[in-house]
């Protein structure tokens, strides 16, 4: 089951399609999803997230909490993002806000599939399944 929470007003349409999309590809990557609520919040609220839970003092656009337990049959997990944060990466990058809010929630789920990024080759492959993931959504 994956829900979403609005802290910070957005518009995210198709949610129903957006499901069965994560879904479908986490399957994909033999990750089974048992519960994930993705909230979207303001820069201050991830931010203190951030603060309180991982000692870091930095804006970020998305921070995953896996909360699966060893005897769940799937992933279980809070996915946080920043609706400032891909608004302005949006423009940054030149893509559209639908496109950045879509590829900072894939980004998110690839995590929960095992997916890393903190070395380099980590995060090209990262980027490389974010492109595939929003290919196929966006066919």
């Amino acid at each position: 089951m994956i829900r979403f929470h609005f802290i910070t007003n957005t518009t995210l349409k198709n949610r129903n399609r957006l499901k069965l999309f994560i879904t479908e590809n986490a399957k994909k990557e033999r990750c089974h999803i048992e519960s994930i609520d993705i909230i979207f919040c303001s820069d201050q609220f991830l931010l203190d997230i951030n603060r309180r839970h991982l000692n870091h003092n930095f804006l970020t656009d998305i921070i995953t909490f896996d909360l699966t337990h060893k005897s769940n049959k799937g992933k279980t997990a809070e996915i946080y993002i920043s609706i400032d944060r891909v608004k302005e990466n949006a423009q940054l990058f030149s893509f559209s806000f639908n496109q950045e809010l879509h590829r900072v929630i894939f980004h998110g789920i690839l995590h929960l599939c095992g997916y890393k990024d903190k070395k380099p080759g980590e995060v090209k492959m990262m980027r490389k399944m974010e492109d595939v993931w929003l290919d196929h959504y966006f066919r």
